[in-house]
């Protein structure tokens, strides 16, 4: 969670408020991945097994997960191949029968399944990225992080290292992978040698409870749920360092979850609903899902 103090730098970091972009009906009750490639926009519905598709601000459309595939969490649009990554699984929700492991999969424009991976037994995906023609998806319940290549995901780091693997983002050069661990902190890896390095915040604290997470430039943007309302952040990495600052905190992020760029704005999935689905008597996810903040 951040603290008190780092929250404050939100009165002089702040860029404007995010504007609603994208309003999901509520009966898509469970919103928790989004992806772009600029012109279209991807969200994964959970409970409902659906991919919730927009293009160039036209009517909202879906199609469902393929058969034989779980339930949709985090998503990435993958430019080089033209598929969309889901990180699939059985989150631990009243409406979601139990399984043993979920899988990363791909779909085409179209839904059509391209591929299905897992590195084996066990394995709990939650959210996966995707810049240049790599691949990188990471295990929220074991802190795991896997990069596709030679068509099957080799360990970045192993299960139980981190604590709660959530997004990634390949750095400036290509040469390092930051991981947003929710419950150990910012990390980074050496894609070549993979040594795993922890970036605290000034004064040696770790930045904790961070979700979605993008590179935009030298500018790595991501989501603070570690507590209601949430927080979009921006950090820089300054040696084995981050130099954080908040660029919004509140409303309209009431429950936010992931976030993408479209190179001209960052699109945060502003209320996803996880308290509703959760619990029956929470609040239900409010119709402002995607909210939208301009870049400089």
């Amino acid at each position: 969670m951040i603290r008190a103090g780092v929250l404050a730098l939100a009165l002089l970091a702040g860029s404007g408020s995010p504007q609603v972009l994208v309003s999901v009906p509520d009966r898509h009750r469970l919103v928790e991945g989004i992806a772009t490639d600029g012109e279209t926009i991807w969200l994964s519905s959970v409970l409902d097994r659906t991919i919730l598709v927009r293009t160039n601000g036209a009517a909202l459309g879906s199609f469902a997960m393929p058969a034989g595939t779980l339930n949709p969490m985090g998503i990435a649009w993958d430019a080089t191949r033209g598929w969309l990554w889901v990180a699939t699984d059985c989150p631990d929700l009243p409406e979601i029968e139990r399984c043993d492991s979920g899988a990363l999969v791909a779909l085409d424009r179209a839904g059509q399944l391209k591929a299905k991976l897992s590195p084996g037994e066990g394995f709990h995906p939650g959210d996966v990225s995707a810049a240049d023609g790599q691949v990188f998806v990471s295990d929220g319940l074991n802190g795991a992080v896997y990069r596709l290549r030679g068509g099957v995901l080799e360990t970045l780091i192993a299960p139980g290292v981190g604590r709660s693997a959530q997004g990634t983002a390949l750095s400036e050069d290509g040469t390092k992978l930051v991981v947003a661990d929710y419950g150990r902190g910012v990390a980074m890896i050496d894609l070549a040698t993979k040594e795993r390095v922890l970036l605290p915040m000034a004064g040696d604290r770790p930045l904790r409870g961070l979700d979605g997470l993008v590179r935009v430039g030298p500018d790595y943007y991501s989501v603070h749920n570690g507590s209601s309302p949430g927080s979009l952040v921006r950090f820089r990495i300054e040696g084995a360092a981050i130099d954080l600052a908040v660029v919004h905190h509140g409303t309209p992020l009431v429950d936010p979850t992931q976030i993408a760029s479209d190179g001209a704005q960052l699109l945060i999935v502003a209320d996803a609903g996880w308290p509703g689905a959760s619990d029956p008597q929470a609040p239900r996810r409010g119709p402002d899902t995607v909210v939208a903040l301009p870049l400089r």
